[in-house]
């Protein structure tokens, strides 16, 4: 029907501008010009609307310019699965200038993960994790390519490899005695076992990145200092990246950072950054005079990184940012 329409006004304005042709008016060629060119225009927009229509999946209306922002449950997997309930297992979401996607099926998930990785491999990388992993250098947040394979190699092989993770048993067993030992002290008294448990693991897990790398005159005073400061940073980073914020559902006001998150989290990624300088600062003084870092059999995180960070073989080298990302 649009077609035969349009053959009929191209025959029209073909017939009305013949005669000027004919006289050799350049007024009227242009004109005619102008005029089909707009319209094979407006036709392949029309054409490309209804094709890109076709292609997503249904999903909520939404409002214009903010999308479905408005309407969004705080408990988000309840509000997928009521979406899902109604639009069926793929379905799309408009959040303000960017346009989400979400599965909720095996199948689906399995395309998605598993037989298709690569194509759905890179991620958008939120503003404030822009900020807090130098650039979007550490696995998480780097595009898929030579980098992301070398940054994946370090972890599977380096850090969290059967290797290293046995060479690390005694980190973790030092820890779970201590734990053991503090709730003796406590006999007769109420303990917060929870509590215990989650220090625990921020112990063996603080450890495991730098073991006892960061001891000073005082002894485990400095290393549980640092591990505080590190923990609250991480906890304030934690809550950042976890805020809304407009610049990543609206890129092009990025540049004015109105929630003020970015330079938030640039404050924060500087303290990280000082304490992880301190720290890999230490320990390279220490195995340059032959301490007990550089002997010792129980080897941290930190330590990996660095040995493999002096390596040649990789085509693509590790950094410092990379090393430091890395234990981010």
């Amino acid at each position: 029907m649009i077609i035969t329409k349009t053959s009929n006004f191209l025959h029209t304005i073909t017939t009305f501008a013949s005669p000027q042709i004919h006289h050799d008016s350049p007024n009227m060629i242009m004109s005619t010009a102008f005029v089909l060119s707009m319209l094979i225009l407006v036709i392949s927009v029309f054409f490309s609307i209804i094709k890109n229509k076709k292609q997503l999946p249904p999903g909520p209306r939404g409002l214009p310019l903010v999308g479905s922002l408005p309407f969004l449950d705080p408990e988000l997997h309840t509000y997928f699965a009521n979406q899902a309930q109604k639009f069926g297992p793929i379905f799309k979401l408009q959040l303000g200038n960017k346009l989400g996607i979400v599965i909720s099926s095996p199948s689906l998930a399995k395309q998605v993960l598993k037989d298709q990785d690569m194509t759905f491999a890179n991620r958008d990388v939120p503003a404030a994790g822009r900020a807090m992993t130098y650039g979007g250098q550490d696995i998480v947040w780097a595009p898929y390519g030579p980098e992301w394979r070398m940054l994946r190699k370090v972890c599977v092989r380096g850090m969290l490899g059967n290797q290293s993770m046995d060479a690390m048993h005694s980190l973790r067993h030092k820890e779970v005695r201590r734990m053991v030992q503090h709730v003796h002290t406590k006999i007769g008294s109420p303990v917060d076992v929870g509590e215990q448990m989650f220090l625990t693991m921020l112990n063996v897990i603080t450890n495991m990145m730098w073991g006892g790398s960061s001891k000073g005159d005082d002894g485990r005073s400095r290393t549980t200092k640092i591990g505080a400061e590190f923990r609250q940073v991480v906890s304030d980073m934690t809550g950042l990246l976890g805020a809304p914020n407009v610049s990543d559902f609206f890129p092009s006001l990025a540049r004015f950072d109105l929630q003020g998150i970015e330079k938030k989290m640039h404050v924060q990624f500087l303290r990280f950054d000082k304490i992880f300088d301190s720290i890999i600062e230490q320990r390279l003084k220490s195995e340059e005079e032959g301490g007990e870092d550089s002997t010792s059999a129980s080897k941290d995180f930190l330590q990996i990184l660095l040995k493999l960070k002096d390596d040649e073989d990789s085509k693509v080298p590790l950094t410092m940012n990379h090393l430091k990302a890395l234990l981010m």
